[in-house]
């Protein structure tokens, strides 16, 4: 059973959402305010995390930025603002969607079962061995390496922390080296059926280049093709 945390300091709000997600079967845990909220994702490893942007004490984008340091659960910010820098502030802290209030319940449920049918890469649920005897060798790009099946990428040896996202997103330019990708083919390939507009991938390729490139205001990696997307360099010694 999945287990999600509401973080709402609106009680009427909490109980409807947490009605709705119950209907359908979820475990629920909730809190208003990020400190309680940190304290219980600390000690219930929930799957997902619904998280208001505007929480007394600690806001939801403090909230979400040191949830990140201990755990990869989905993330689902609520806000009241709708400005476009609010949504790229949140997604870069490691927020996997937005939803901006007024919002149907129904919605975000529809949203939230969308997430769970599309597990995170490397899920446990997806660790067997013929899954992982399915996926390609490690790949090798210079100093950089990428391992689909034990779900890691290293470079110069040393392991890189990247999100289920931004590891998504990588594995999918490595796969085919010099191929330009669109954003909407991007968003197909690492989001699925989930609505997004292109910005969140460039978000994700922002943070993918502070993880993987030497300077990320100038790429060795990460190409981006102006008016078009994006492309992984082959031109980095790739290793057969």
């Amino acid at each position: 059973m999945p287990k999600v945390l509401i973080v709402d300091d609106e009680a009427n709000l909490l109980e409807l959402i947490q009605s709705y997600l119950e209907k359908e079967n979820y475990q629920v845990l909730t809190a208003n305010n990020g400190v309680t909220a940190l304290d219980l994702a600390r000690l219930s490893s929930p799957d997902l995390v619904i998280l208001d942007l505007m929480l007394p004490g600690l806001d939801g984008l403090e909230v979400c930025r040191q949830l990140r340091q201990f755990s990869d659960a989905y993330v689902v910010m609520l806000t009241a603002k709708a400005e476009e820098v609010d949504k790229i502030v949140g997604l870069s802290l490691g927020a996997d969607d937005y939803i901006t209030k007024p919002f149907s319940p129904r919605e975000l449920v529809a949203r939230i079962k969308a997430r769970f049918r599309r597990p995170r890469s490397g899920d446990a649920s997806q660790g067997t061995a013929s899954a992982a005897e399915s996926l390609p060798p490690p790949r090798q790009f210079g100093k950089l390496q990428v391992d689909e099946a034990r779900h890691e990428v290293e470079k110069s040896g040393i392991q890189i922390a990247l999100t289920a996202h931004e590891f998504d997103l990588l594995a999918t330019l490595t796969r085919y080296p010099g191929r330009v990708f669109t954003r909407n083919q991007l968003l197909e390939q690492v989001w699925g059926d989930e609505y997004y507009d292109d910005h969140v991938v460039d978000v994700h390729v922002a943070n993918l280049r502070k993880k993987i490139e030497t300077d990320s205001t100038h790429p060795e990696y990460v190409e981006t093709i102006r008016g078009v997307g994006y492309r992984f360099n082959p031109k980095t010694g790739v290793t057969p």
